[in-house]
């Protein structure tokens, strides 16, 4: 099955996610209420570690980077890592300081051209990128003080082979954001490899012998599609602090 994340169609709705202002996203239903809260979803992951300042940050599935530049708010280096060497490209060219060009689709032929631009207040040189996958990160990545990894458990073949990498990829002390909307298709994951009960569950046997859950809540987002058609998902948060190794 060909890469869908490699096509010009989800870079547009991804830097349009990531990127776009309420007006561009909404276009004529900007500020409805129930469909604004789902706005800003990559922000919002990024702003769940406990407030503060931290030397490294890792951001995995990072897409086209929008929550990788939110961490590198408050951590003084953050990579982030995506599968699609066209979204780690598109990310890049931000960073440097370039904007990018691309179509908001209304319906059948019809686009809108819109511009992407990084984020105000951020310094580039605390942020890298690189192409990699989550269940066969690099063995030289070290470890770090926050990781995020937001929509990308339940689009891995294996997820479980990123679950047992996780306790070394945080410090003792260190924090996990971890967000995920279930949507378990066999598309992405074999059966076999899905969760047997609750994602919940399933987080809670799998990560609590390394980390205590601090907190989990329901985040919502909004992905759109075309003028008419948007998808508005509940994603399950929850964030984890990396228990520390006995004296």
């Amino acid at each position: 099955m060909p890469n869908i994340y490699e096509t010009d169609k989800l870079l547009s709705e991804y830097l349009l996610f990531h990127y776009g202002s309420d007006a561009e996203i909404l276009g004529e239903r900007a500020g409805n209420p129930a469909l604004s809260s789902a706005l800003g979803f990559p922000v919002r992951t990024a702003s769940r570690f406990t407030p503060g300042e931290v030397a490294r940050g890792l951001d995995l599935g990072c897409a086209v980077g929008r929550s990788t530049y939110e961490m590198s708010r408050n951590c003084a280096e953050v990579t982030g890592v995506d599968f699609s060497a066209s979204f780690v490209s598109a990310a890049e060219t931000l960073r440097d300081g370039h904007s990018l060009r691309y179509a908001r689709l209304e319906e059948a032929a019809v686009s809108i051209g819109l511009v992407a631009q990084a984020p105000e207040g951020i310094d580039p040189a605390r942020v890298r990128f690189e192409t990699g996958d989550a269940m066969d990160l690099r063995a030289d990545l070290g470890s770090f003080d926050r990781v995020h990894a937001a929509n990308l458990l339940c689009r891995l073949p294996e997820p479980r082979r990123l679950i047992d990498r996780l306790p070394d990829l945080v410090h003792p002390g260190g924090e996990l954001v971890l967000a995920t909307p279930c949507t378990w298709l066999a598309d992405f994951t074999p059966p076999e490899n899905w969760p047997p009960g609750s994602t919940f569950d399933w987080l809670q046997d799998s990560l609590s012998p390394a980390f205590e859950l601090l907190h989990a809540q329901d985040e919502p987002f909004l992905i759109r599609e075309t003028a008419r058609k948007f998808q508005f998902t509940f994603s399950l948060l929850t964030l984890w602090r990396r228990k520390r190794k006995p004296v």
